[in-house]
């Protein structure tokens, strides 16, 4: 498959499968063709050994370029990228398409916060913050995507590497997670590797260790051990690494904290599933709720007298007031050896499973025992150094031998989803937006490529909104997507908020431009000097206008489809008006539309509020806002936005009437948007396990018709009936296809449309020909309903409709049922941890604000660390000041009367606080 005698062949992945059908793997280029800067030469050889291309480094001046058969590669991600691709194998590109736009994402970070691109280091304070960005990513990771070794781990560890010592104190887990790179076999000593600091030999040997205490008390009890010296290894995947060839087993060691239930130790078998708290707490019988954490570093040391890294059974020793319960794996006792750290990372102790039993007794903690075979197993540590093998794809119609029943249709056409809503909805989302066809994945990261059935969705939220904003007398136009400098930086407030997520245009061809251009986030400072030259009189006003088109916003949090992308589809409406009344009338009537969007068309219900001063539109006079929430993941969800701007972009772009009275004034101003995050947040309200469950008002088709082939009915007969309930069903302006292939059968074709999230299947068999009637499946329910054709077009209507106001009240309960009212701070972050959204009485002041995020942020992660670079923080946010009464919201007490829930002032607004996507 990529010229280099890989095992494995097309059933790798499916991103590999579908490269190689369409012949776009790249050749391997010819040996001695890579020139660059010593420092991009670095990570080519790296990536050069795990793929095993053989490539000649020349350093030269920057970019670095690779010559190939198909021509010059030039910079060092595309050169990357490219070597990467020649062995898909390796996997350096991750596993699937997801994983690639984080690996994009990590080339980026290397190349402009680390100066991987640079042969000379950035000063140490400019990358400090980045350093810190990624150990507060490595706490509890391996590697920087997914299980192992990536072309993220390469670029980003050769950039880090001429900023951290592997022994950095004050970076530990990227000093280890350092050493775990620079360990690997495909690093080693190359034309950039003087700085990097040196690494141990990997060598095992058996050693005398009478002097660790764990060892001692083994010997004293009479409890045979062997132990074993090896370079340290802080993670079970970087252990095996050194000792997964020793007989027997590796553990995972984890100390774990309720605060109803106390800490564990739990010790299992490293192919089990430890990072399932809630099944944890199952399987150690816990009571109620349960909200086991890991315990960070300090209590790690006081409690069991171990540093992160070298915990084991072992550590129980030194817990001499019981304060820990032990659980074992009771799998691991049926091993010949139970391989763990005696309390110190860089050694092994061998022990049999009756060793550990009889020790654990010693010291007074005898063992919960734990049975995991309910629990989905992880991948096992002693093998992760090797990559797993593809399966070989079945052979139609070819019997096993082995009496094994046929794979069935969904696992053999790909179709069913790997992961689940519930389990983790982190990766379900993009699985479903990418097979389900609504999107797939641009070359550069946090870009999508908006498929056909993505697109319709689009286009019927364009069509409604459309309609209703030309009923307030607004019109459509379109400006330019550039914007100079000047222009961009004039508004003070403005700029500065968006300034972080600007793109900038700096060359044109191999010309540098005079002044850089800046390619629009958002369009006021591009429409506000034409609406200078427009309006000079009342009589110009108001000026109503509108756009639809795309906006780039180049922020480095992680992309989520739809959600957070670095360009989006969105419309942008700008009004200018004589007065605030008339101003604030357009804010309103274009939040009522927005809501009508989500509800009327998603099926999404939404709160509308006021957004607080720290989080309304940079620049503007007030914000209004619809905020959605997503039960999957307990998060609420920015909706739409309505601006009242004020008169602060008149006066800084000079627009300004004169007034019926002669006098001159400044207009006031409003600006509101909403973008194709409306359709993420639709699939995440409503989908399931089997795919998209669509709303009918938005969905591309509304009914697929599938025969069901018989031999007592002639195939053009069922054909042509099915062809006649579709003509019908048109008649009822109803969105109809059919589904007339022969070569897939009709089970596929269910599997195939649920996925894709058709609100109605209907299904003709023999019966529903002979009877002239259909049998009509519902998508959102699994329920089915027969139908006579008589009268069939106005039953049809009247069933979607049914089905979207179901969908819209199904989703209202799941919201309303984690609507929390917390009048006092205890009670806060334990109701966000319950995924509720929570209306407080608050102070309303930005520090106090800012102070909540901050002691939020800090209780739920308990002492561990976030990574500055997620789009799902741990830290609530405030989501809006919700306009009472509405329809939802709980009661709520006169605010005059109460204090605020965590300040203790007077509080003077109801706000409403969520972890917010």
């Amino acid at each position: 498959l990529c010229g280099q005698g890989c095992p494995g062949g097309l059933g790798s992945c499916d991103r590999q499968i579908r490269r190689a059908m369409h012949g776009s793997f790249p050749e391997a280029p010819r040996a001695g063709a890579a020139r660059g800067p010593a420092v991009q030469l670095r990570a080519v050889e790296v990536v050069s050994r795990c793929t095993g291309v053989p490539v000649g480094l020349t350093e030269g001046p920057a970019p670095v370029t690779l010559e190939t058969k198909q021509g010059l590669v030039s910079g060092p991600g595309a050169v990357l990228r490219y070597l990467a691709a020649t062995c898909p194998q390796a996997g350096l590109l991750g596993a699937t398409d997801f994983q690639e736009a984080q690996v994009d994402a990590w080339l980026e970070f290397a190349s402009l916060e680390l100066a991987g691109h640079s042969e000379s280091p950035a000063p140490a304070d400019m990358v400090q913050g980045a350093l810190k960005g990624l150990e507060a990513h490595l706490q509890s990771r391996t590697f920087l995507v997914g299980e192992r070794l990536s072309l993220a781990d390469i670029s980003v560890a050769c950039a880090a590497e001429r900023y951290v010592a592997q022994s950095d104190r004050s970076l530990p887990h990227l000093a280890r997670w350092l050493a775990t790179c620079l360990h690997q076999q495909c690093f080693g000593a190359s034309v950039a590797a003087p700085t990097a600091p040196a690494v141990k030999s990997s060598a095992v040997e058996q050693v005398d260790a009478s002097d660790n205490a764990a060892v001692a008390l083994l010997s004293e009890l009479g409890i045979p051990s062997t132990t074993f010296a090896h370079p340290e290894a802080f993670t079970v995947e970087e252990q095996a690494k050194h000792v997964g060839s020793l007989p027997g087993a590796l553990t995972r060691n984890l100390l774990l904290k309720d605060k109803k239930h106390g800490m564990f130790l739990v010790t299992a078998l490293d192919s089990q599933n430890t990072r399932d708290t809630k099944a944890l707490a199952k399987l150690l019988k816990l009571e109620g709720k349960t909200n086991l954490r890991l315990c960070d570093e300090e209590t790690l040391q006081s409690t069991l007298g171990v540093k992160k890294g070298s915990l084991s059974y072992l550590a129980v020793m030194n817990d001499k007031t019981n304060a820990v319960k032990f659980a074992l794996d009771k799998s691991l006792l049926d091993q010949a050896k139970v391989n763990a750290h005696p309390l110190r990372c860089d050694r092994t102790t061998a022990v049999e499973p009756d060793g550990v039993l009889k020790f654990v007794s010693h010291c007074n903690h005898e063992p919960i025992l734990l049975d995991f075979s309910s629990v989905p197993t992880a991948p096992t540590a002693s093998n992760a150094k090797q990559p797993k093998q593809p399966k070989q794809p079945k052979q139609p119609k070819q019997p096993s031998g082995k009496g094994k029943a046929p794979a069935n249709i969904k696992g053999k056409t790909k179709l069913a989803l790997q992961y689940t809503r519930e389990e983790n909805f982190a990766e379900w989302y993009p699985e479903l937006v990418e097979k389900s066809e609504m999107l797939s994945y641009g070359d550069v990261s946090g870009c999508y490529i908006l498929r056909p059935w993505g697109f319709a969705m689009w286009e019927q939220i364009q069509s409604w909104f459309d309609k209703e904003i030309k009923k307030l007398g607004v019109e459509n136009c379109y400006f330019p997507l550039f914007v100079s400098q000047g222009a961009l930086e004039k508004e003070k407030d403005h700029v500065e908020g968006f300034a972080p997520e600007v793109a900038w245009v700096t060359r044109s061809g191999d010309t540098e431009l005079a002044e850089p251009i800046a390619v629009r986030p958002t369009s006021e400072t591009i429409m506000y000097p034409e609406f200078a030259k427009w309006i000079h009189s009342h009589r110009d006003l108001p000026v109503l206008v509108n756009q639809w088109c795309n906006v780039v916003r180049w922020e480095f949090k992680y992309p989520t489809p739809f959600l957070r992308s670095r360009e989006f589809l969105w419309q942008e409406g700008h009004t200018a008006h004589t007065c605030r009344e008339e101003a604030d009338e357009m804010v309103f009537n274009i939040l009522d539309l927005y809501k009508g969007v989500y509800e009327t068309i998603l099926a999404v219900p939404v709160i509308k509020g006021q957004k607080t001063e720290a989080e309304k539109f940079a620049g503007g006079f007030i914000t209004t806002t619809c905020e959605a929430y997503i039960a999957g993941s307990g998060r609420a969800i920015q909706g739409a936005t309505s601006h009242n701007l004020g008169q602060n972009f008149g006066k800084m772009f000079d627009i300004s009437f004169e007034d019926k009275d002669n006098s001159t004034k400044i207009p006031w101003q409003t600006s509101w948007g909403l973008t194709t995050r409306t359709i993420g947040v639709m699939v995440m309200t409503h989908s399931d396990n089997q795919g998209l469950v669509l709303p009918p008002r938005v969905a591309p088709t509304q009914v697929i018709i599938i025969t069901i082939p018989n031999r007592d009915v002639p195939l053009d007969d069922m054909n042509h009936y099915a062809k006649e309930v579709a003509a019908i069903l048109r008649r009822s302006d109803v969105r109809v296809r059919t589904d007339l292939r022969d070569n897939y059968n009709p089970g596929w074709k269910y599997n195939h449309w649920e996925l894709k999230g058709v609100p109605i299947r209907i299904e003709i068999g023999k019966n529903e020909v002979k009877d002239r009637t259909v049998m009509m499946a519902y998508r959102y329910s699994g329920t089915k309903a027969s139908a006579p054709l008589e009268g069939l077009g106005g039953h049809m209507q009247a069933e979607l409709t049914r089905i979207q106001d179901d969908m819209l009240a199904q989703a209202t309960a799941a919201r309303n049922s984690k609507l929390a009212v917390v009048t006092a701070w205890k009670d806060f972050v334990p109701a966000l941890n319950d995924k509720c959204l929570c209306l407080t009485p608050f102070c309303d002041e930005e520090e106090e604000e800012e102070r909540v995020k901050e002691a939020s942020r800090a209780e739920a992660l308990d002492g561990a660390e976030e990574d500055t670079r997620t789009a799902t923080s741990v830290a609530a946010k405030t989501l809006c000041k919700p306009y009472m009464p509405q329809a939802g919201l709980p009661e709520l007490e006169d605010i005059s009367k109460l204090k605020c829930f965590f300040s203790g002032k007077p509080a003077k607004a109801w706000v409403l606080w969520g972890r917010s996507y």
